[in-house]
C-alpha cells in the first residue's frame, strides 16, 4: 500500500464523525410557508453540489499548532497538490481536525470557508501569518494561522466549542 493510500485509509476512519459534525451546518429550518405547503421541515443550505476538503492531523500537534491549519503544497512526484486545487477554486469548505491520542475521535476541529480563505489571500495577504514546512517524505505543507485572518469575511464557520471560546478571545486581543 502506498503512503497516500495508507494516509487516506487512516484519515477515512474519521469520516463518520466529520459527517456528524458538518451535517448540522448544511441544514437549516424551513420557512413556515415551506412547512405548510411543501412538507419541508429542513432545507439543505446549498442546493448545488458542495465539496468539503478534509484533513486530519495525527496526534501530538495540538499543543504547538492549535491555531494553524495546513494544506499540502508540494509533492516531489509533481502531482497536483491540495493547495493548487483549492487555489484554482475547487472546494467550498475545509474540515480540519486533530486526532486524539487513541486515534478514535477528534480532539479539536475547525470548519473553514475556502471562499473566505481565497478572498483573504487576495486582499489581506500581508496580514496572514503563514509559511511552509517540509514533511520529510517528499511533501511540503503550507501552514496558516487562523487567528491572523481578518474577521470579515469569516474564515471559521464552526469549531470545537472549547476552541471557539479561545479563538474569539485571541481574535479580540488582536
Amino acid at each position: 500500500m502506498s503512503n497516500w493510500q495508507s494516509d487516506k485509509a487512516w484519515s477515512d476512519r474519521f469520516i463518520p464523525e466529520i459527517k456528524s459534525i458538518v451535517g448540522p451546518w448544511l441544514l437549516v429550518p424551513s420557512s413556515l410557508e415551506q412547512d405548510r405547503t411543501e412538507a419541508a421541515d429542513l432545507v439543505v443550505l446549498k442546493a448545488a453540489a458542495m465539496t468539503i476538503a478534509c484533513r486530519i492531523r495525527r496526534p501530538g500537534f495540538i499543543a504547538k499548532y492549535r491555531n494553524q491549519f495546513t494544506i499540502r503544497c508540494h509533492r516531489d512526484s509533481g502531482a497536483k497538490t491540495e493547495l493548487a486545487k483549492i487555489t484554482e477554486g475547487w472546494g467550498d469548505w475545509m474540515f480540519y481536525g486533530h486526532s486524539s491520542a487513541t486515534h478514535q475521535y477528534l480532539d479539536l476541529w475547525y470548519l473553514l470557508d475556502l471562499s473566505a480563505w481565497r478572498a483573504h489571500l487576495i486582499r489581506d495577504r500581508n496580514q496572514i501569518r503563514r509559511g511552509t514546512i517540509a514533511n520529510g517524505d517528499g511533501t511540503e505543507f503550507a501552514w496558516f494561522d487562523i487567528t491572523s485572518f481578518p474577521a470579515s469575511p469569516p474564515l471559521v464557520i464552526a469549531c470545537s466549542e472549547i476552541e471557539h471560546n479561545q479563538l474569539q478571545a485571541e481574535s479580540a486581543a488582536g
